[in-house]
């Protein structure tokens, strides 16, 4: 009587089956956390010519985060004020407010860089139109101007906005662009101080303006 033979599976097959087991994908095996989020900074103000390293953290699905490095792709808003590197080294060039952006994958997020003059001696506060009192119902944007070394700069952009009072009823500044705006209403006239500080320093200027019924 003839031996029934069994079947035996080739060795070549053996191995495709191995390798397709430990492929990546499979249920309980690992899996890279996925990027969720980026934290940027520092937002904070420099002189120009002084330099500032951002620093991007990333937040990923599974709750860990870490510093990330080469991955992120670095911009500036607004060159002139400040330009930042590939590796995210920002250099303040002139007065004024840029956002800084830090990308990775498609993930972004964004910081506040503000650039003073160096050598400010001080600072001229006037209003846009040259006027020194408004209506209630209206607005007026101020300027401020800067001295240093000589020479004169707009630095409205990188001042910080107040009045003296620092509260006043129905009428208030924007602390970063120094436009004032008033509601109507109001029976009397109201007299103050607009107020330009620079961060840096501490050096100050002031106008006195009035907004009338």
């Amino acid at each position: 009587m003839s031996r029934i033979k069994k079947a035996t599976r080739p060795a070549g097959t053996l191995l495709v089956l191995v390798l397709l087991a430990l492929l990546p994908g499979c249920e309980g095996f690992f899996v890279d956390p996925i990027l969720t989020g980026i934290t940027v900074g520092p937002s904070t103000t420099i002189q120009d010519g002084i330099t500032v390293q951002m620093i991007a953290v990333g937040t990923y699905n599974d709750g860990s985060q870490s510093k990330l490095s080469s991955s992120v792709y670095w911009s500036s808003g607004t060159p002139s004020v400040a330009t930042v590197n590939k590796s995210g080294l920002v250099t303040g060039l002139g007065p004024g407010q840029t956002t800084i952006t830090g990308a990775c994958e498609t993930v972004t997020a964004s910081a506040t860089i503000i650039v003073t003059i160096g050598g400010l001696t001080s600072i001229r506060v006037t209003s846009e139109d040259g006027l020194t009192n408004i209506a209630y119902g209206s607005s007026e944007q101020f300027v401020a101007t800067g001295t240093a070394n000589g020479e004169q700069f707009n630095i409205t952009d990188s001042v910080t906005w107040s009045t003296n009072p620092a509260s006043l009823s129905d009428v208030s500044i924007d602390p970063t662009s120094g436009l004032l705006t008033t509601t109507s209403g109001p029976s009397s006239a109201v007299q103050f101080q607009v107020i330009a500080t620079d961060p840096t320093t501490g050096i100050f200027g002031v106008m006195n303006f009035r907004v009338n019924p």
